[in-house]
């Protein structure tokens, strides 16, 4: 399998980038084993992420204080504006369950739990390409899922309508919707700890307990609807 089925072009260095072509395995929403399944998966993963990091600070978790340092080079303030691995770790060694919000989106969040790695998901359709892996340049902004977001020196994809994915918030353009059938999920690596490899087995364990999503290995580009 190789993805993604377009150029992107790395210009931070020290990063990788799993790519994985995301669906739905049936039309509407998931039947209620494959429900069960899903809801279980997501309390497991809050369970084994408080478990694994019980009673230490989360900077010294060496993926976290890798992504943290790729931050750092790219311009942007960790303690700031904070990955959202990082984010999602808080919550859930806070006891807080990671709620339901569609079968993508919570399988994202799993894997990036998991890894202690920003993940993005980004609807089919939502992005064209090229797309590229830079720094923010000034005055630039998009609109996130949690309202105006600056992009000056954060890390951010970029495709031909301009950005729509950066390891904290995702754009709004690129929200998965209750009729979302397909995605790319995007893990954010750093390189030296991570390897889109290992990255992609942890995601395919997580598949087998969740069927209600499945890999789609159909090598199709994103779509035209770039706008």
């Amino acid at each position: 399998m190789r993805f993604p089925p377009f150029p992107v072009d790395l210009q931070l260095a020290g990063w990788a980038l799993l790519w994985a072509r995301l669906e739905l395995a049936a039309d509407g929403a998931p039947a209620a084993p494959a429900a069960e399944s899903l809801a279980e998966l997501r309390r497991r993963a809050a369970a084994e992420a408080r478990s694994r990091r019980e009673g230490g600070q989360l900077p010294e978790d060496p993926t976290v204080a890798a992504v943290r340092a790729l931050f750092h080079a790219a311009g942007c303030d960790p303690t700031r504006y904070r990955p959202s691995a990082e984010a999602l770790l808080r919550r859930v060694r806070k006891g807080e369950e990671l709620p339901a919000i569609h079968p993508l989106v919570d399988l994202n969040n799993c894997l990036s739990m998991a890894l202690a790695v920003p993940c993005s998901v980004a609807a089919e359709g939502s992005f064209a390409p090229p797309v590229t892996l830079r720094a923010g340049r000034p005055g630039e902004a998009f609109e996130s899922l949690r309202g105006p977001f600056n992009l000056e020196g954060k890390p951010l994809l970029a495709a031909a309508a301009g950005p729509f994915a950066t390891p904290i918030t995702d754009s709004r353009r690129g929200k998965v919707q209750d009729e979302t059938r397909r995605a790319w999920l995007i893990a954010w690596l750093p390189a030296a700890a991570l390897s889109p490899a290992a990255a992609l087995d942890r995601l395919e364990a997580l598949l087998r307990e969740a069927p209600a999503v499945r890999l789609d290995l159909a090598a199709a580009s994103p779509g035209d609807a770039d706008g």
